[in-house]
């Protein structure tokens, strides 16, 4: 056999081994942030849970506020309809991103939900109220520490994916590029007031 046809081949057979290294890699990469998702989906399905027994509390004292309290059951059934579609490819952006709004309607909803509560002292001081509130203050705590871990998952995935030589092997294998979940606090937005008389 020719010295030059064994350098040819030995070559190849690094190159070959070479891209299934990059392949598995973004295999990994990718199945990293699919699990990462999987943890919000876990704290997302408990906070809808708690939602309606939320309102239902509030229900009682709260009649007038009728309006307000279908929009937190509104916002609250959006979003659990987008996480079922997010949570059956995580790897779609689209479904990321309507994922996205929907928590970040469900959240102004629930804002609105408990500003109104302010003028309810009764409901304020209801023990279930209480208990909820802290179960729902708990649960968006862990929902925004595995959002971050998705996220940085997610990041850790693009990087790997837009990095050369990677970048070739992930287009020819179609990993496409994974969104971040960006949900908004509408809160976040406003400008810092102070007031200094």
């Amino acid at each position: 056999m020719d010295f030059s046809l064994l350098i040819v081949l030995g070559l190849i057979a690094a190159l070959v081994i070479f891209v299934i290294s990059i392949y598995n890699r973004l295999v990994a990469s990718r199945n990293r942030y699919k699990n990462a998702f999987a943890q919000i989906d876990v704290q997302l399905t408990r906070r809808y849970d708690l939602i309606p027994n939320l309102v239902e509390v509030a229900k009682k004292y709260m009649s007038h506020e009728r309006e307000t309290l279908e929009a937190v059951i509104q916002a609250r059934n959006g979003a659990v309809n987008q996480l079922k579609q997010a949570s059956g490819d995580p790897t779609d952006p689209d479904a990321m991103k309507r994922l996205g709004q929907a928590e970040q309607g469900l959240s102004g909803a629930l804002g609105r939900l408990f500003a109104l509560s302010e003028n309810y002292p009764d409901l304020k001081a209801n023990q279930n109220m209480m208990q909820l509130s802290e179960e729902l203050t708990s649960t968006e705590n862990k929902v925004a520490f595995a959002r971050q871990s998705f996220n940085d998952s997610v990041m850790s995935y693009n990087i790997l994916r837009e990095s050369f030589p990677n970048n070739i092997v992930a287009g020819m294998f179609n990993f496409n590029p994974a969104q971040l979940l960006d949900i908004e606090d509408p809160a976040k937005r406003q400008a810092v007031q102070v007031n200094f008389g």
